[in-house]
């Protein structure tokens, strides 16, 4: 096989493994908050919000030093046994105890740190510049897939069901850990990639090699380096719409599955919507992939209208969602809400909603992806710690406060960050653009 043919396997490859784990993982998340307001247990106590505020704020701190640990063992082990972590989180909710859910939380946002650090590092050395943005959407598509499958399986188990029984937890977690543990042991087929000769064009230069391919001294300074990465120009601007994606990130994967199942207006089958939504979250997801990534059709323009469509296809999800969902169903008990919204609850709107959050969704982490790869590709996996960082403290502050504020109000804050963050991005990406015209002119 070629060394384009063995990079680019290994993109689907891991893609394949984020999409199995996350099949089992996502959909977790989407349903734990729905899950434990119907746990019929004195003994606990947990909250899926705070859980995953926990998760997200450990992941914060982590991701620097998730460098050093990939350095260490490698990119490959690092997956492999953060997976099992994610394995052992999804397997409490069999039998859970509030100790075991909230050490697990801890443990799992370490491992989420060095999961997400070594998936943009494997990304970025079986990357070019010419082909980082076409497997960023390679990856992105395959793994948003893991929406689909895991949704559709509880839309079918819990259509027509108003309250979750033990019976049917302990079956959907059974199951949901059976399946992650299959998705960490796909990670052993990535191939190391070979080694490419120099390239006589700069636009065409691999990203660099493994981060355990550097010498040890750098092992040693490698959270040092993220700390300098944080304080670049750059890396200021991005963090704006690196905390966006943070803030909507909580949203759709955890908050607005809960409104819906909250919604008493959409009848016995509000349970069941949280299924469906997440399949059209998923859809949209991998439309966005696909079109914007694996096609890469508008790499001639930059990155900053697929990020503009992102905002736009949000900004009309949040307003049609204010309109449509009561102000209190994020915090309503599990007998769900009984406020109105501004007008007849629709589940037409509710799901396309849940279509155009996934859209947006990924216009804005493909374009991140690539800039990320592009700009920081000789310290991909301290840009990624990065990356994380700045998004997982804010998903972190998100699900915290979706214990406490209306709906209205997290919308808000979600619009005044998108906003913000589009500007951002669009400055580094003119930055981009100028000092490609200016190689090019000097080549001449």
């Amino acid at each position: 096989m070629s060394p384009e043919g063995k990079t680019l396997l290994n993109v689907i490859v891991l893609g394949l493994g984020f999409m199995v784990t996350f099949t089992a993982f996502g959909t977790c998340g989407n349903i734990e908050q729905t899950v434990i307001k119907s746990f019929n247990s004195t003994e606990f106590h947990g909250s899926g919000y705070t859980s995953m505020a926990i998760i997200y704020a450990v992941f914060s701190a982590s991701n620097l030093i998730a460098p050093s640990v990939i350095a260490v063992i490698g990119p490959q082990l690092s997956l492999f046994f953060s997976g099992l972590v994610y394995s052992g989180y999804i397997a409490v909710f069999i039998h859970p105890y509030t100790s075991s859910f909230y050490t697990l939380s801890v443990l799992l946002g370490i491992a989420a740190a060095v999961l997400w650090t070594a998936q943009g590092n494997l990304l970025t050395i079986n990357s070019k510049d010419s082909t980082i943005g076409r497997n960023s959407g390679i990856f992105w598509a395959l793994m948003q897939f893991s929406l689909f499958f895991g949704n559709l399986y509880i839309f079918f188990a819990w259509h027509g069901k108003s309250h979750i029984t033990d019976k049917d937890r302990q079956t959907v977690f059974i199951t949901l850990t059976v399946i992650s543990l299959v998705g960490n042991f796909l990670f052993f087929l990535i191939q190391r990639p070979d080694p490419e000769p120099a390239p006589s064009d700069a636009s065409e230069s691999p990203l660099p090699a493994d981060i355990s391919d550097s010498s040890s001294i750098n092992y040693l300074f490698s959270t040092e380096k993220s700390i300098q990465l944080a304080m670049t120009k750059e890396m200021l601007l991005l963090s704006i719409p690196f905390a966006y994606s943070g803030l909507e990130l909580t949203f759709y994967s955890g908050v607005y599955g809960t409104c819906l199942g909250a919604m008493t207006q959409f009848g016995d089958d509000a349970k069941g919507l949280i299924g469906l939504s997440g399949i059209l979250i998923g859809v949209g997801e991998i439309l966005g992939g696909g079109v914007f990534g694996i096609l890469d059709k508008c790499n001639r323009f930059g990155r900053n209208p697929v990020v503009f469509l992102g905002i736009f296809t949000h900004i009309v999800a949040f307003y049609l969602i204010f309109l449509n969902i009561a102000s209190d169903a994020p915090v309503a008990p599990e007998e769900g809400t009984q406020m109105q919204a501004f007008i007849q609850p629709s589940v037409t709107v509710a799901l396309i909603c849940s279509f155009l959050l996934g859209l947006g969704d990924s216009c804005f982490n493909t374009q991140l992806i690539s800039i990320v790869g592009f700009l920081f590709r000789e310290d991909s996996a301290s840009a990624f710690a990065v990356f994380k960082f700045v998004q997982s403290i804010t998903a972190a502050v998100a699900f915290f406060y979706s214990n406490y504020l209306l709906l209205h109000w997290q919308l808000l804050i979600m619009v005044l960050t998108g906003f913000l963050g589009t500007i951002t991005f669009f400055v580094v990406e003119w930055g981009v653009i100028n000092s490609r015209r200016d190689s090019d002119y000097d080549s001449i």
